[in-house]
């Protein structure tokens, strides 16, 4: 079974969304036989690679909402992110660009560490409050994978993968994917959004009894 994701490493509800599908995973049995593949998708293209600006007066900016709105706001999202045991740092947390972090992701899926390196991307972002538009940040989490910081370096200098995010981004349009997370459970089934852990497993179940796939 094929589960493809586009996501943001930006994006709250990504977060919440991988670990709800990860329980899902979980409950039904069939985490080591289903094949998780991220896709790229920028919710903001146009954000610059680093900003003094915090993530609220961000928000505040781009919904045109005064700062205590946009604090209550993000209150509620880090209320949602506890219950899947992730401890949002909206108060240090910063804006960025990440269309370098999904060439990272890119590249670490030619070794085989594109899921490490995307759940260190989001911790990173949500939980260290780092900033991975930043090249230093993105070769630091590239070493922690594993990942030869030469052949990281060398992939930043050049345009390597970009291509390959940018076809994500336009196979998004394609597929109609209008807001992240989105989820496509082998070409068959879309699931749109951070949606609750049993609505990921109903759609599981639904998969393998059509298709005749057995968990483990």
């Amino acid at each position: 079974m094929k589960i493809e994701i586009w996501s943001d490493y930006v994006c709250p509800f990504c977060y919440i969304g991988k670990r709800r599908l990860e329980e899902a995973l979980e409950v039904t049995g069939l985490t080591d036989i289903v094949e998780v593949v991220f896709k790229a998708y920028q919710l903001d293209p146009n954000s610059p690679r680093s900003t003094e600006m915090t993530m609220h007066e961000a928000l505040s900016k781009k919904y045109n909402m005064s700062l205590e709105e946009a604090v209550n706001m993000t209150d509620n999202i880090s209320e949602q992110a506890k219950t899947v045991g992730l401890d949002y740092d909206f108060e240090n947390m910063k804006p960025g660009n990440t269309f370098d972090a999904h060439r990272l992701v890119k590249l670490a899926e030619t070794e085989n560490l594109g899921g490490a390196v995307v759940e260190s991307l989001l911790h990173a972002n949500f939980i260290g409050a780092k900033e991975v538009g930043k090249i230093d940040v993105l070769l630091q989490i590239a070493a922690e994978a594993g990942i030869s910081q030469e052949r990281a370096k060398e992939m930043f200098e050049s345009d390597e993968f970009a291509d390959d995010v940018k076809a994500d981004i336009t196979e998004a349009r394609q597929v109609g994917v209008q807001g992240v997370p989105f989820f496509v459970i082998n070409r068959k089934y879309a699931i749109s959004g951070a949606q609750p852990a049993e609505t990921f497993a109903d759609a599981l179940r639904k998969v393998t009894e059509e298709e005749g796939i057995r968990s483990v």
